[in-house]
């Protein structure tokens, strides 16, 4: 019981950095400034506590990508989309994976699909790719479709997680979600 006590603390200080990262963070966001003051491509900096441009030099990817989460689950995909467009990471899967949801929730489905399947491409892991095309099959009455990435999500560790949740209560209910 120490020693696993011990490892558990030991570990601590390395999990905080990979979920700060955006690593497989499934927590909701909390509504900032953000998605409730800036607009455009502008994301709330904490240090000025004003609205600024997504660009500026002071803000990094990891920060651009908690403000893309965030307008995400605000339902503000064009935003979204704005501040996606000035991370500099590239086509990570993260980005990818929100660019698909960006899209979807824009209605444009067809472009939120491929940017879906690139995710999972690059990270067959990825959960929450995986939850988001399942809704979205949820959404186009292809409910086959969607208890496969399910149970994908659930072959690679995904069980309990919101993805697994989300995509579950889509399935049941014909309800999908806004993060």
């Amino acid at each position: 019981m120490r020693v696993s006590a011990l490892c558990f603390l030991l570990a601590l200080p390395f999990a905080a950095p990979a979920l700060a990262a955006g690593g497989n963070d499934d927590a909701p966001p909390t509504a900032t400034q953000t998605s409730k003051d800036c607009t455009k491509d502008q994301i709330w900096d904490e240090k000025s506590k004003t609205c600024t441009d997504a660009k500026d030099s002071r803000f990094d990817d990891d920060t651009r990508y908690r403000a893309v989460r965030e307008l995400a689950w605000a339902g503000q995909p064009e935003r979204a989309l704005q501040v996606l467009a000035t991370m500099h990471e590239g086509e990570t899967d993260r980005v990818l994976t929100y660019l698909g949801f960006a899209h979807r929730k824009a209605g444009r489905v067809e472009e939120g699909l491929a940017y879906y399947e690139k995710a999972l491409q690059q990270n067959p892991d990825n959960r929450l790719a995986r939850s988001y095309l399942g809704q979205l099959y949820v959404e186009m009455a292809e409910t086959d479709l969607a208890t496969v990435q399910l149970a994908e999500i659930r072959l690679r560790g995904g069980q309990g997680s919101w993805p697994e949740q989300a995509l579950a209560h889509a399935i049941a209910t014909g309800e999908t979600q806004n993060y």
